[in-house]
């Protein structure tokens, strides 16, 4: 358990010295080989955070120790680099949303696919859209959810670009990491699809089975 205190009765000759616990409790020995920094000596009053370790001489010792300072300058650190690394997992994914609506558009004015398809693509995002701000407006008012399973239901049927729009415009389901995960399965999902359809069968089935009973 990490704990809190401030270092009294300092010995820097003999590199000890002991913690007050903030708030109370037992107090602890501390020696200077007990910290994690060496970059400075300890000095009385310094803040510490620190883990507290019984002795079977009935006394308590701190160990792993950190200054109070070098702990948060630690955190901040990590808190940027979290920020920094979720900025570029977001520009990776938005120039990949990007790419593929432009590959759709080019493969539909060479006529490699209907342009049936790319209706599908924008009618489903669009409507998946919309299911995400009413989600989203339902949590802030604890009205009834609509379920994940839908969500991505609707992503796996054409909507995908527009769940990702809605999460990063909505910032909604963008942080759980287990709806992410099934999210981008979707999303490949849909990529596999769209190769598969480049195929002999996959050509038949689209034109024939699909493009031709929406056009009936």
């Amino acid at each position: 358990m990490k704990l809190k205190g401030k270092i009294i009765s300092w010995n820097d000759d003999k590199g000890f010295g002991f913690v007050e616990p903030k708030g109370g409790g037992e107090r602890a020995f501390v020696h200077v080989k007990a910290f994690t920094s060496r970059s400075r000596r300890p000095v009385n009053g310094d803040q510490i955070i620190y883990e507290l370790v019984y002795e079977k001489n009935n006394q308590y010792k701190a160990e792993n120790i950190k200054f109070t300072s070098q702990a948060t300058n630690q955190s901040l650190k990590l808190q940027s680099n979290n920020t920094r690394h979720n900025k570029n997992e977001n520009s990776v994914a938005g120039k990949f949303t990007f790419i593929f609506f432009l590959t759709l558009c080019l493969l539909v004015l060479f006529g490699v696919l209907p342009i049936t398809v790319l209706g599908i693509y924008l009618l489903m995002s669009v409507l998946t859209f919309c299911f995400y701000a009413i989600d989203k407006s339902a949590a802030k008012n604890g009205r009834w959810r609509t379920a994940e399973s839908t969500l991505h239901l609707l992503s796996l049927t054409g909507g995908w670009p527009g769940a990702y729009l809605a999460q990063k415009k909505l910032r909604h389901k963008s942080i759980k990491k287990t709806f992410q995960r099934v999210f981008w399965l979707t999303v490949w999902i849909n990529i596999l699809i769209l190769i598969w359809l480049q195929t002999e069968l996959g050509t038949y089935l689209l034109n024939d089975l699909i493009i031709n009973r929406l056009n009936a």
